[in-house]
């Protein structure tokens, strides 16, 4: 639950909620980014109440297959298992903390997730969570793929039905999600997502749908609502309509912080054919999804997604666990820009060539953009230009290794992605 920021909204950022699949944003924009059996074997997989992270695997071995059928890179298969969130007085694991001890408080019941495994089937993704076949999300351009079944989730939502049926109805879910994307500085292929969903026990039985689901709305809205009072303060909010696969009604909570309106959450009631699969007929309940890194760049003022996943002790520094703290600049180093124009190929998928400059420069890439649009009617060609923005967050770069690094980006987006140089 990011553009969509967990399945029930990491809604994390750029496209609209409907099209990143998830209730929660990944990245941060003010307006327009809409952004969760019963055997041994199972419950040994979802771990314990308030988990914590088992050790660090091969990820590699496991994501990096030489098939048709996958497209997880050595950058993104290096992000896996770094457990932001789980780390003391990180930014991110500040900002979860707050959550799961305003959750607890509300109702000790509350269990939180936060160690589950982010490979997941497109089942568990998409299906159980009755988002269409044709939608964008499941696309090979959008999702990295380890095989035909198998994924890295796109939104911690697609474990809210594996909860669900182990018995859980009342949890929180935190973990790293990803999703290929444009290049920005809020924009980034991993982010977190936290999902909370509530299954009413007073609605349990009942038949009446305006009834019960009056209920779980109000109870959606005093639960998030003093959320938000609880990390923000008390601010100004306004509900908006919205529209979500796996919930109806669906709504998105926006707050006006900082002279603007920002949109901060997906929720809504959970639908009834989700539940039924989980052999819950008679029960009703809601769901949400929030991006955490969405939340924190408000917060701790950080400009860059990029930041959340440096080593650079001045960066780490600056937090303590528990605190809100503004975030101090340490440097600004120049950037480098570098154009590159080329005729688009048939099957042109802008996300692809995000990803080439992503595996050439890694997080020396600060942003990519098209700055040019041309249309060739004789040719019956297109040809955009894209700029390059090449900035390192911890030192300045050199002429020779930036253009090294356009070169190598020129000669692969020939090679792999079949476009024609201008």
């Amino acid at each position: 639950m990011t553009k969509f920021l967990p399945v029930l909204l990491a809604l994390a950022v750029a496209p609209s909620l409907c099209t990143a699949f998830g209730f929660a944003p990944p990245a941060v924009a003010l307006r327009g980014a809409r952004a969760p059996v019963a055997t041994a074997r199972r419950a040994a997989r979802l771990g314990p109440t308030c988990s914590t992270a088992e050790k660090k695997a091969d990820w590699s071995s496991k994501l990096l297959k030489d098939s048709p059928d996958n497209n997880v890179t050595p950058y993104i298969a290096n992000l896996v298992g770094r457990d932001l969130h789980l780390l003391p007085a990180h930014p991110l694991h500040i900002i979860k903390e707050k959550i799961e001890a305003y959750f607890k408080s509300r109702d000790a019941s509350f269990e939180c997730k936060d160690s589950l495994d982010p490979i997941v089937t497109s089942t568990q993704c998409f299906d159980d969570l009755l988002i269409p076949e044709d939608h964008q999300s499941r696309r090979f351009s959008d999702t990295y793929y380890i095989s035909k079944n198998d994924l890295l989730r796109t939104h911690t939502s697609a474990h809210q039905t594996e909860l669900l049926r182990s018995g859980s109805t009342k949890f929180l879910c935190t973990g790293d999600v990803y999703r290929r994307d444009e290049i920005d500085s809020s924009h980034y292929p991993a982010f977190h997502q936290m999902e909370g969903v509530k299954i009413l026990d007073e609605c349990k039985g009942m038949e009446n749908r305006e009834e019960w689901e009056a209920m779980c709305v109000a109870d959606l809205k005093s639960y998030l609502e003093g959320m938000i009072d609880e990390i923000f303060g008390p601010v100004e909010k306004r509900w908006v309509d919205a529209y979500f696969p796996f919930t109806t009604p669906s709504l998105e909570l926006e707050i006006y912080f900082n002279d603007d309106w920002l949109e901060v959450l997906g929720c809504g009631v959970i639908q009834q054919p989700i539940l039924e699969k989980c052999g819950m007929d008679d029960s009703h309940g809601w769901a949400f999804g929030l991006g955490l890194e969405r939340l924190a760049m408000v917060l701790f003022d950080i400009p860059d997604i990029r930041l959340f996943w440096t080593d650079d002790k001045r960066f780490l520094k600056q937090f303590k666990d528990g605190e809100i703290t503004k975030f101090k600049p340490y440097s600004k180093y120049p950037p480098c820009y570098k154009d590159i124009a080329f005729w688009l190929p048939e099957d042109w998928e802008e996300n692809n060539f995000a990803e080439l400059v992503r595996n050439v420069a890694g997080d020396i890439v600060e942003s990519v953009s098209v700055i040019d649009k041309f249309d060739n009617p004789k040719k019956g060609k297109t040809s955009h230009c894209y700029r390059i923005n090449y900035r390192a967050m911890d030192r300045s770069l050199t002429n020779e290794e930036v253009d090294a690094l356009q070169e190598s980006v020129r000669e692969k987006a020939t090679k792999e992605l079949k476009v024609e140089l201008r």
